[in-house]
């Protein structure tokens, strides 16, 4: 097994996570949850042969394949997958989830055409909630949690109270850099108190490895860092990527993906601009300017 190589970890005798490391763009976390009868499954792959490879993973613990797909959010990475599971499955996700995985459509496949995504069926979620639905597998208890407007305006907390573990999607980016712009910066902030309330000891992020409760301070951090640049550069008239390229990230160029900062000041600027969270921005001028803080070289998808 190589350090590329995507791995499984049983969290618990009911929990497992699945890692794909580097958890750079378009390499995102999954897990899955069963009593040996029934399965839950959360988030699937940004390709459909990554998303073969997790269903063989979770034939591979012994645990049965998943009548039950939660998605944490809309983003193809978590959820391009989903009709590798059907029609076994069915796919539950906040309400915002489910209309914004229609709107997109196969977006990840204009953002990144040299990429092979394989056999890709858009499916969002048949089922869906609006503030909070627990799911039981056996006798497991499964909270999903819409913390509001975050990482975009549909995630979903997964939550094992009995096992203290949390699945936390997009929320947190182990290692990485956090993302806002389809969401909100002060909205990514509150979610991180609603974490912190769960009291969970194990945190699987949407991306990177398996952590800790530390996470929420390491990203706190970093979303306050942007939130003041944002109001001083805001304050002087420099535009998002003036401001990022002027920028000393300090402790926070250590984290994967450094060029998203100029696309959290987007969200930054939207915000101080009055705008409500997760209302659209224009998505190619974020990439654009991405890019341009990329040393022009588009951000490349690691799937």
């Amino acid at each position: 097994m190589s350090a590329t190589d995507p791995y499984t970890v049983r969290l618990t005798p009911e929990a497992h996570a699945y890692v794909q490391p580097d958890g750079g763009w378009c390499l995102n976390n999954a897990g899955f949850i069963s009593d040996g009868e029934s399965t839950i499954l959360i988030d699937t792959a940004a390709t459909e042969r990554r998303a073969r490879a997790l269903r063989e993973a979770v034939l591979a613990s012994g645990v049965p394949l998943p009548r039950t797909v939660v998605n944490t959010h809309h983003h193809g990475d978590h959820t391009y997958g989903n009709g590798v599971f059907l029609p076994e499955a069915m796919v539950i996700g906040h309400d915002s989830c489910r209309s914004e995985v229609l709107a997109a459509g196969h977006q990840l496949h204009l953002m990144w055409p040299q990429t092979d995504f394989g056999d890709i069926r858009i499916t969002a979620p048949t089922v869906t909630y609006n503030d909070r639905l627990t799911v039981h597998v056996g006798d497991i208890e499964v909270r999903l949690i819409h913390p509001g407007v975050a990482h975009t305006i549909g995630d979903t907390i997964v939550h094992l109270p009995r096992q203290r573990v949390v699945f936390t999607g997009d929320l947190i980016f182990q290692g990485g850099t956090p993302f806002v712009p389809m969401g909100s910066l002060s909205g990514s902030l509150r979610a991180l108190e609603v974490l912190r309330s769960l009291d969970a000891t194990t945190v699987v992020p949407g991306h990177g490895p398996i952590t800790g409760p530390s996470a929420y301070e390491a990203t706190e951090r970093y979303l306050r860092y942007v939130a003041e640049l944002a109001q001083e550069a805001y304050g002087k008239g420099r535009t998002p990527l003036e401001a990022a390229r002027e920028a000393d990230l300090g402790v926070f160029a250590e984290l994967r993906e450094s060029e998203r900062l100029v696309a959290n000041l987007h969200r930054a600027y939207a915000e101080l601009d009055g705008k409500p969270a997760g209302s659209p921005l224009d998505a190619v001028a974020v990439f654009a300017d991405m890019a341009a803080m990329n040393g022009g070289v588009p951000v490349a998808c690691h799937a």
